[in-house]
């Protein structure tokens, strides 16, 4: 039987892995229903999900050629200070199976895995006052206003949050999953800070936030495991000819609401592009007069849902095919955030992708 459906007329459709395939059952796909038999990975159980299709049957899927997935051994072997190739599938993929966003939804514990929050150190308590995202095994990507500036004088920027999910929590964090079982992470790792790299023209008086990005260099190599992993740098500058319907994601532990400074627990928002030419009215009225300018990417906009204070610095994310690349960084927005019709601004990071390159060391 294997692949060939036993159904009259199967509907055609794609694959998670931009492959044609016919949408059948599942119980008429072997290539699929092998997935399924135990012990199963969350990559494999979140391929069979992504592969799902609207068929005859109550669960049918595209079923095309067997997919293809590298072991998390193979990726924990190649960790290094550079950044992986996308196509390694070692950068990109979280391992779910299965809120300082305003409008934002919990998200799942292993969601999101490259994440991290940088702690903050003067007197006092430690704050956490900005996020970033782990592109490699030694160099998070942030925000220039979280590593130079007035941020400066609330702390230093002394240490990195890895997979962390409650903010709250010592140890690991758990949640219910369905079936009243549950999905717990293995607990924050926390890496000293070695150096850090803001943009040499980043200006952090000007009212613009031009070249607002930065680098952060760990003192040791992070782990590659299911809560800690790292994106994608951006393939292509998808700005420039948005994909049909273009979503964007948001995650990180800002403000659940204005009222409340910020999120326990990772949070993430779906926000649509917004393009140069609706977005630059917004920011040209008489309290703002702000230019903006090529380098940077405009989403949100939509009542109730952004990106604000507590993200500063965390990814704008789009999910190419089966992995994630960062398309932006926050950078700032509207006050109060989440206004109707006045899109966050992040900093487009396919712009600064040669710099990236370019101040990262073994």
């Amino acid at each position: 039987m294997g692949n060939t459906p036993t159904v009259c007329c199967p509907n055609p459709c794609i694959t998670p892995q931009g492959e044609p395939g016919q949408c059948v059952s599942i119980y008429e796909c072997t290539n699929l229903a092998n997935l399924l038999k135990p012990p199963i990975t969350a990559d494999t159980y979140n391929y069979v999900q992504k592969s799902r299709c609207q068929g005859a049957d109550q669960y049918s899927v595209c079923c095309g050629s067997a997919p293809n997935f590298p072991s998390s051994g193979d990726c924990k072997a190649s960790v290094s200070a550079f950044p992986p190739d996308p196509k390694s599938k070692c950068c990109g993929v979280d391992s779910r199976v299965g809120n300082k966003i305003i409008g934002g939804n919990a998200t799942d514990v292993d969601q999101y895995p490259w994440l991290t929050i940088i702690e903050y150190v003067k007197t006092g308590p430690i704050k956490l006052l900005c996020g970033g995202v782990l592109i490699s095994g030694k160099y998070v990507l942030t925000a220039g206003h979280c590593l130079t500036g007035p941020v400066l004088q609330i702390g230093t920027p002394t240490n990195v949050r890895l997979g962390e999910y409650n903010t709250k929590n010592d140890g690991a964090d758990c949640v219910t999953v369905e079936a009243g079982g549950m999905d717990c992470t293995e607990g924050a790792v926390i890496v000293p800070i070695e150096k850090t790299i803001p943009h040499p023209e980043y200006n952090p008086i000007s009212r613009t936030r031009r070249n607002d990005i930065g680098l952060i260099r760990l003192k040791e190599m992070a782990p590659f495991t299911d809560f800690i992993r790292p994106i994608c740098l951006p393939s292509l500058d998808l700005t420039q000819a948005p994909p049909v319907n273009f979503t964007l994601y948001a995650a990180g532990w800002g403000a659940v609401s204005t009222s409340q400074p910020s999120s326990n627990v990772k949070l993430h928002v779906q926000l649509p592009f917004i393009s140069y030419e609706r977005c630059q009215p917004s920011y040209a009225v008489q309290n703002r007069q702000i230019e903006l300018w090529e380098k940077q990417v405009c989403a949100g906009g939509e009542a109730g849902k952004d990106s604000c204070k507590g993200d500063s610095g965390g990814p704008l994310m789009f999910e190419n095919g089966q992995t994630y690349e960062v398309i932006g960084i926050v950078s700032f927005g509207p006050t109060p955030c989440g206004m109707q019709d006045i899109p966050g601004v992040y900093t487009k990071v396919h712009s600064y992708k040669d710099w990236i390159i370019s101040n990262i060391k073994p």
